[in-house]
């Protein structure tokens, strides 16, 4: 009988440095999540928020593969993203759905377990080795579809259709507020800075972004070059057709422009009938050619109002800043100058009979050692 209590006794002790065990690990992940999770919440940016759940999550929670997809059905997160200097497109990870794909996507259910190619192929497509076990999660806000958070291992037994779904129900739930209360500011903030008229960004959007520019070129050791805009004679369409017909050329040569330049690229309206354009990493003969090449787009438009045809040009000034290598900073008067030489340019341009681009070359960064 005493043999028998002291085995039960040796089990006992066995459970219990079990549970203790259990218990351990279970704080040190508790103590992750809230770091995570406190961290998440201090985000103010989509980009930051986006990051922190592809790159740290995976060593939060020791996981070998983590995907997000968002909805976007008409491009504004895109839009938002590309707008802060961030492509979502060279995001390994992230997935952008438009409205076609978004049909399909409201359709995924939250599934954890072994990696099924039907089910989750779609979600792990930036990967060359599929997980070996998954779990997916809706992200969901107030009955509002925003995407999939898509967490994966290649440890078989780490996820498993019969584990439960606390952890990973209350994370999808953090994230779905994260975003939420992110896309709402972004939105506020897009509006903050958008032409109403064109849709494109305002001067205060430009005034805001271009030191960003000038910083990040100068880190890249990559050129940065400005192009003004002006529509010739646009003071006779307002006087012939009147503002209706002027608005409607100033979409249309915005539109036009705006398809000459990359996702990347800040463009804005800069007041009246003035547009400017600033290229990353685009050198003076480059931006020259795509200069030229919008001229010849905007010449090109058949713009009609009332039945009458309205005949646009555009003449284009341009400008290109080029880092120097032994720069200690940018030069704070470095923006106006890089600007103000695109300006000049474009007054020549008009000068010398308009419908033409005219080059301000190179603006150079005078702050050296």
């Amino acid at each position: 009988m005493e043999e028998d209590l002291a085995t039960d006794l040796v089990v006992l002790q066995s459970h219990l440095e079990s549970m203790f065990e259990r218990v351990q690990q279970n704080s040190v992940i508790l103590q992750k999540f809230r770091a995570f999770e406190i961290r998440l919440l201090k985000l103010n940016s989509l980009s930051d928020i986006i990051d922190h759940l592809l790159e740290d999550a995976k060593n939060y929670f020791d996981l070998d593969v983590i995907s997000i997809c968002l909805i976007d059905e008409v491009g504004e997160i895109a839009k938002t993203l590309n707008d802060n200097g961030y492509s979502p497109r060279s995001k390994s990870g992230l997935m952008l759905q438009g409205r076609k794909e978004s049909l399909k996507a409201t359709a995924v259910q939250r599934y954890i377990g072994v990696y099924d190619q039907s089910q989750c192929a779609s979600l792990f497509q930036h990967l060359d080795r599929p997980p070996a076990s998954v779990a997916i999660t809706p992200l969901t806000r107030h009955g509002k579809y925003l995407g999939t958070l898509n967490l994966g291992s290649y440890q078989l037994d780490r996820f498993a259709d019969n584990m439960a779904m606390d952890f990973i129900e209350h994370l999808s739930s953090v994230v779905s507020v994260c975003l939420e209360n992110n896309l709402h500011v972004e939105e506020i903030r897009r509006i903050t800075y958008l032409d109403a008229l064109t849709g494109v960004n305002n001067r205060r959007f430009l005034e805001q972004r271009i030191d960003e520019e000038l910083n990040r070129c100068q880190r890249n050791a990559e050129p940065l070059s400005c192009q003004f805009f002006d529509i010739d004679f646009f003071k006779s369409v307002n006087d012939k057709h009147g503002h209706q017909g002027g608005d409607r050329v100033l979409s249309l040569v915005a539109a036009a422009i705006r398809e000459q330049l990359r996702d990347s690229d800040i463009f804005v309206r800069y007041g009246g009938e003035e547009f400017v354009a600033l290229l990353s990493n685009t050198n003076e003969s480059k931006a020259l050619e795509i200069a030229e090449r919008v001229r010849k787009a905007i010449q090109a438009l058949a713009i009609a109002f009332d039945g009458t045809p309205i005949p646009v040009t555009v003449s284009i000034g341009v400008s290109t800043y080029q880092p120097d290598s032994t720069s200690i900073s940018i030069d704070e008067e470095a923006a106006t100058r890089l600007v103000k030489s695109a300006d000049s340019a474009l007054y020549r341009a008009k000068r010398n009979g308009r419908n033409r681009v005219e080059n301000g070359g190179v603006v150079l960064d005078r702050q050296v050692l």
